[in-house]
């Protein structure tokens, strides 16, 4: 029996092939999952998307495999980002799997109630005031 000797570097190449040979198998569907019901104002809004894959497995999904578009605010990435003076209800967002005709939309709520402002610096790093004992 002859036995085949594959040099580390070989090796490491044919690892590295791996993620792109799986990439190769045909996405059937794609699903979106988001961390949150609501949008906020002023900030990153992710929006998780992932694919299923013809064997049953699913991958995330970035802008390199989708596009994004939305009624109002601009993408970075995954994120979509509304300005802090938007005064819509909700946002209708498309989801489109690049080179096909798989695509989802949905409609996401914009949070009403406006968060506490953080503490300064002072608040954070000043002593904490001392409760009145009482007299017994």
């Amino acid at each position: 029996m002859k036995k085949v000797f594959i040099s580390p570097v070989l090796f490491s190449i044919l690892f590295s092939l791996v993620p792109v040979l799986s990439m190769a198998q045909k996405i059937d569907s794609i699903y979106i999952n988001l961390y949150t019901d609501s949008l906020k104002k002023g900030s990153y809004n992710y929006i998780n998307v992932d694919g299923l894959l013809q064997n049953g497995k699913y991958i995330p999904l970035d802008t390199s495999h989708i596009i994004f578009s939305s009624s109002a605010g601009v993408f970075s990435g995954n994120s979509l980002v509304l300005p802090f003076d938007f005064t819509e209800e909700k946002v209708d967002i498309r989801v489109v799997l690049k080179n096909t005709t798989i695509q989802k939309d949905f409609t996401m709520y914009v949070k009403r109630k406006e968060e506490a402002p953080l503490p300064t610096l002072e608040e954070i790093y000043a002593p904490p005031a001392r409760k009145k004992r009482k007299n017994q």
